[in-house]
């Protein structure tokens, strides 16, 4: 029989309810595995063995109950910067050190109400405004395959847990491609979902305002569309929340692959001569091309983004987000704050209200470029990232496609699609040198039917 952290959540979930096995079971695989294996990895940073066997034995008593709980026993590890009520959750920042969560984020209590078990506190850069996961309050988190490497980030603590079978589910947030970059990276399949079809109405002030989702993490398409059937929700509260119904994921969740006739693009580099390492590029190459060898309709076509993305906006907002809520602190405490973050709030500092105004501005011709291209395509395809994971202690590969590249060079094909709203899933697409990679399935806003659940 499959071991427990190499199956499916779905599974685990309905082997608990049928009672073939008790969540405190499941709990007690998993608290050995994080035991064992967490010290070398340092992925998850808050973990309390007593607790997790006192959540799952109290599924096991609802259930007992008569409680209908759809993901009974599932472990699911939560993102440092999302609120888990009466955890110390620091968003990786010695600002935060001793900051207690007075509530559930909205995702984790939705979690728990359909029978999940928080395993653990994953690690994640400050703020998560940073492409590798290590912060001044942890340390740095190793990539699973590699110890010499970082996963990447901002979710990396997340996603080195999930490779490494310490839970079934994760969440973590995506703001920029916090979620499926570092997927990429670890072989697992990361989903940003459309703006505002997870609720997120309270926890910490957003560096990256209205850009920022939760994001979820899966080793396979199945668990994660499933994942998201069960958090998608509406709240009132959530300025951004979209008051949709249910019905598309019900009719979804009949299907297990598109229709043939999706008009799929395949877009290597956005159209904007991004770099990208050439065994990496062909490596995905031959999944398009497996593609069409499948019977899919693949064409090479890039989005018309006009002349927006040459001055992309949304490092400038990020490091103007980020001076605006921590701004003051560097004054008396710059010390306990890692290097990198400082000198993006002093970058925010010296932005005018008239670059952020122009900056806004720029968003504007961006979307409307990626939903001219989605009036002759369904569906685009492109890299998730332009490299396989690098050296710990390096903020990112410092060559990518034979040319210089800049600290957020490997990051440049997952941020437009914050910007745009839409949803945007990377899943595994072989691997390069030992270490996976990962293509990016990118749909039009609410469609994620092109997106999360396309099984190939």
């Amino acid at each position: 029989m499959t071991a427990l952290h190499e199956g499916r959540a779905r599974d685990c979930a309905a082997r608990v309810n049928a009672r073939e096995l008790a969540a405190a079971e499941v709990a007690r695989h998993f608290i050995e595995r994080v035991q064992r294996l967490n010290p070398a990895l340092n992925a998850l940073v808050q973990f309390d063995p007593a607790a997790v066997l006192a959540e799952a034995q109290q599924v096991d008593q609802r259930l007992a109950a008569g409680a209908v709980l759809p993901m009974a026993g599932v472990p699911v590890t939560i993102k440092d910067n999302l609120w888990v009520e009466g955890r110390t959750i620091t968003q990786g920042s010695r600002l935060f050190a001793d900051f207690i969560a007075p509530r559930d984020a909205w995702a984790v209590a939705r979690l728990r109400a359909l029978g999940a078990v928080v395993l653990g506190i994953s690690n994640c850069s400050e703020f998560a405004c940073k492409g590798v996961t290590d912060n001044l309050v942890y340390g740095a988190t190793r990539h699973p395959l590699d110890g010499s490497l970082t996963p990447g980030g901002s979710s990396g603590g997340a996603v080195a847990a999930l490779a490494a079978g310490l839970g079934l589910l994760a969440l973590g947030t995506d703001a920029g491609g916090s979620v499926r970059r570092p997927a990429a990276h670890c072989g697992l399949v990361g989903h940003k979902p459309t703006q505002g079809v997870i609720a997120h109405p309270w926890g910490f002030a957003e560096p990256n305002y209205g850009v920022s989702v939760v994001g979820l993490l899966a080793r396979n398409v199945g668990d994660c569309a499933w994942l998201l059937d069960q958090l998608s929700g509406f709240d009132a509260s959530d300025a951004s929340a979209a008051p949709l119904g249910v019905a598309w994921q019900a009719e979804a969740a009949t299907r297990d692959e598109p229709p043939r006739e999706l008009r799929i693009a395949w877009s290597p580099q956005l159209g904007c001569d991004f770099p990208i390492d050439d065994d990496v590029l062909a490596a995905l190459v031959q999944r398009v091309r497996a593609l069409r060898t499948a019977g899919w309709a693949v064409t090479e076509a890039d989005p018309s983004w006009g002349e927006a993305v040459r001055d992309y906006p949304l490092n400038a907002l990020q490091h103007a987000g980020l001076h605006a809520l921590h701004g003051r602190q560097l004054e008396t405490r710059r010390h306990d704050i890692d290097p990198h973050l400082a000198a993006q709030m002093d970058a925010g500092a010296a932005t005018t209200p008239a670059e952020l105004a122009r900056a806004l501005r720029l968003r504007e011709p961006i979307v409307a470029g990626l939903s001219r291209f989605f009036e002759q395509h369904d569906v685009l395809v492109c890299p998730t990232a332009p490299v396989t994971a690098w050296p710990l202690g390096q903020i990112g590969p410092a060559v990518i496609g034979e040319r210089p590249a800049g600290p957020r060079g490997h990051a440049v094909f997952t941020p437009l699609f914050n910007l745009c709203g839409v949803p945007a899933c990377s899943v595994p697409a072989g691997s390069v040198r030992g270490l996976p990679v990962g293509l990016q399935i990118v749909a039009p806003r609410f469609e994620t039917r092109g997106c999360c659940r396309w099984r190939r």
